[in-house]
């Protein structure tokens, strides 16, 4: 098998929140952000890849503005690593990755972008799937921008929400 990167060299994880991120309040009974809970998942997945994180923000991705795309963007160019996967709430992650698809990092790194559709710590949630999967892509895919969702790797500009089905879908 040809990969296109040695286990040594770390995978970049950038943190801006979403639902995967979110607790419930039982005070308000609303969702909302403490901390990220990625330190969590990825022990509890007992994943072993060497992970540089840092988390840029926790935020829900219909409240993200065109400054916090540019944080996203400025952290992805100013990594040391080529290889990236970004933690983000599924509702605009795809206007995201067009950001990032207009930049020059489409051509010189590879960067999944990944969420969930349910909070982590309720349970029953696909993120440690998705988290997985997308340091999966991460590791293989070449140059580019990419989505992992629910299974499947897309191209970040040929995929969008199907907000019915919950669940990303190829453009058609």
């Amino acid at each position: 098998m040809n990969m296109n990167t040695s286990p040594r060299l770390p995978i970049g994880l950038l943190i801006t929140g979403g639902t995967l991120d979110k607790d419930y309040n039982t005070l308000t009974g609303h969702l909302e952000f403490s901390q990220t809970h990625l330190p969590k998942l990825l022990q509890k997945a007992n994943i072993t890849l060497p992970i540089l994180s840092e988390v840029l923000m926790l935020k829900d991705s219909l409240e993200m503005t065109h400054e916090d795309r540019q944080l996203i963007l400025n952290a992805c160019l100013e990594s040391s690593c080529q290889r990236l996967v970004i933690t983000h709430g599924t509702d605009t992650m795809a206007e995201t990755a067009d950001c990032l698809l207009n930049s020059p990092l489409a051509q010189s790194k590879t960067i999944v972008l990944t969420g969930a559709m349910r909070p982590f710590q309720l349970g029953e949630s696909d993120a440690s799937f998705n988290v997985g999967s997308a340091l999966m892509a991460a590791q293989l895919a070449s140059e580019g921008i990419f989505i992992a969702m629910n299974g499947e790797l897309f191209p970040a500009n040929l995929t969008q929400k199907n907000r019915s089905q919950g669940l990303f879908e190829w453009l058609t």
